[in-house]
């Protein structure tokens, strides 16, 4: 059997399936059955960092209170400086 990377349609339909969620809590359905657990912490832990940084926190102090590696957090320093515009939905 050969392994069909997504094409953009079905990662559309991803993107439409979590748009079309209600409430949080399917939402944490969703992402179980769809992610390990690790995976699902370390999203969470870019969304904290993110936070952090739009708050003016420095990198070391990120670092400490996510446990993030500098690379990831320079992808999230990336996302919130030049990002198309997630960090509105960030608190």
């Amino acid at each position: 059997m050969q392994n069909k990377k997504a094409d953009s349609s079905m990662i559309n339909d991803l993107y439409e399936l979590i748009a079309s969620l209600d409430t949080a809590q399917d939402c944490e359905k969703l992402f179980s059955d769809l992610c390990t657990v690790k995976e699902i912490e370390q999203m969470a832990q870019r969304i904290k960092a993110a936070g952090l940084l739009l708050d003016g926190k420095t990198y070391q102090q990120v670092k400490e209170e996510c446990d993030i590696s500098s690379a990831t957090l320079s992808r999230v320093s990336r996302c919130v400086q030049y990002g198309k515009g997630y960090s509105q939905y960030i608190k």
